[in-house]
């Protein structure tokens, strides 16, 4: 979400901001008391999903290439990442982790939380 807004019956607009209480708004709190700790957070968050995504992508398409009629239509494919059971359940818990700090910044980037192939956001903003 890039912004929410209240719109009055005579068009005028107020920005809403988080409940303090919320999990955003403790979020948003620590972006404004403590600016450093939240750029790493941040940083942090984007390093653990971009690294979910090149261990865990190969290792999801390897399982599906090895169901019979995929495998019988196209083939298989051998990732070049095998972790242990325990290594791919603490990469989930920490990608889902790094996914909901990623929610709760109340920011928006084309990148990681838009569509690169054209779908973007409803109602356009």
């Amino acid at each position: 979400m890039k912004r929410c807004h209240f719109v009055r019956h005579d068009g005028s607009e107020q920005q809403l901001v988080p409940d303090p209480i919320s999990a955003e708004g403790r979020r948003a709190r620590l972006e404004a008391g403590n600016p450093v700790l939240s750029r790493a957070l941040g940083f942090l968050s984007v390093s653990i999903l971009a690294v979910a995504v090149v261990l865990g992508v190969p290792q999801i398409v390897e399982q599906i290439t090895l169901l019979p009629p995929i495998a019988d239509h196209i083939g298989t494919f051998s990732s070049p990442f095998r972790l242990p059971a325990v290594a791919n359940t603490a990469l989930f818990v920490a990608s889902v982790a790094a996914s909901t700090e990623r929610a709760l910044r109340l920011r928006y980037s084309w990148l990681l939380d838009g569509s690169a192939f054209g779908g973007g956001t409803f109602g356009g903003n």
